[in-house]
């Protein structure tokens, strides 16, 4: 019943229902954004510190459904839709808007992609080669892509049993030491906690199974993305549903270090997107500017005329320290009692 009534509140949530038209209702391939700025004075207190954001805006009917995040560069942006399409743009520090370029991901046979082939709700992107591997949640499937993200190098199905195509794979984030771990959103009903992965190296091509493991997101609510922090821990967004407001979304740290097979990994919250800019926040990526850690993140309007196409910025600071190894040996056995 508890699921069901979650379920509910999704679906009421994310549309289309009645009264939540969606947008768009004449085709158009404009290749034009703008970025208006948010006006909200955030005081400065705890781990997170708003610095800025816009609302995202663009008369392009394929623009919008912001599932991944990925900073390339000053003011460079990658947006995925879980639409199948990819946004390109750059954002100077007046709010000014260039370089736009909304085109379709590539498919495995070159021909447009079917709603269950184009849901990508994860992006990661290694900052030497510039390669994407992106995380396609309706079809079990992880993708490598080259620089531009235009052609497909390799692709690997996730290990059976398949997750659900509608909470499969969510996150994912790539670890300094060529690591991935990748989250499901809802799989697996296991009192331990929500399925995981973490693969050895490139998740895309062949090579051993990856271990699973179990994330205990109990209070936060279901993920929604990850990224990897500056120290080697990982930065794991929260999506939790209600009424006032609809989407709460909650930041924690986690360390990877504890992540064995069939292990439960837990998180320590850190802050939450503050109440006035409340989203559906599905896209994550983290930065390090002149020596200060920042958290971008990027808000799924599921092209519906009531959401917002959001993209904030946090700085990072005062994070709890890193658990020593006898530390994280105590917590794992109270965990098992």
């Amino acid at each position: 019943m508890r699921r069901l009534f979650f379920a509910a509140v999704i679906f009421i949530a994310i549309g289309p229902v009645p009264g939540t038209v969606q947008r768009f209702p004449v085709d158009d391939p404009s290749q034009r954004a703008a970025a208006r700025p948010l006006v909200f004075a955030a005081a400065a207190r705890g781990a997170m510190r708003y610095v800025r954001g816009w609302r995202l805006v663009s008369p392009n009917s394929r623009f919008g459904g912001f599932s991944a995040l990925a900073r390339t560069g000053a003011g460079q942006f990658q947006l995925i839709g879980d639409n199948g399409y990819r946004t390109r743009l750059t954002i100077d520090p007046r709010g000014a808007v260039s370089d736009v370029d909304i085109r379709p991901l590539p498919t495995p046979d070159g021909r447009p992609a079917t709603k269950a082939m184009a849901d990508a709700e994860a992006l990661a992107i290694d900052p030497v080669s510039g390669k994407g591997w992106i995380a396609l949640e309706g079809i079990n499937q992880i993708w490598r892509l080259d620089r531009d993200l235009g052609a497909i190098e390799s692709c690997r199905r996730l290990p059976a049993p398949r997750w659900p195509a509608n909470r499969g794979a969510e996150a994912m984030a790539r670890l300094a030491d060529g690591r991935t771990v990748v989250f499901s959103e809802d799989a697996d009903d296991d009192p331990r906690g929500r399925e995981a992965l973490l693969y050895a190296g490139d998740p895309a091509a062949p090579g051993p199974a990856p271990i699973r493991f179990f994330y205990d997101s109990r209070g936060k609510g279901l993920v929604s993305d990850a990224a990897a922090l500056p120290d080697g821990r990982l930065l794991i967004v929260h999506r939790r549903l209600g009424f006032n407001p609809v989407f709460t979304t909650i930041i924690a740290v986690a360390d990877p270090a504890a992540i064995t097979s069939e292990a439960v990994l837990r998180s320590r919250t850190i802050g939450r997107v503050p109440r006035p800019l409340a989203e559906n926040y599905e896209g994550a990526a983290v930065t390090v500017e002149r020596g200060q850690t920042y958290l971008w993140l990027v808000a799924d309007d599921n092209f519906n005329r009531w959401q917002r196409s959001l993209l904030l910025q946090f700085e990072l600071v005062d994070l709890p320290p890193t658990a020593t190894p006898t530390e994280r040996v105590t917590g794992s056995k109270k965990a098992a009692r």
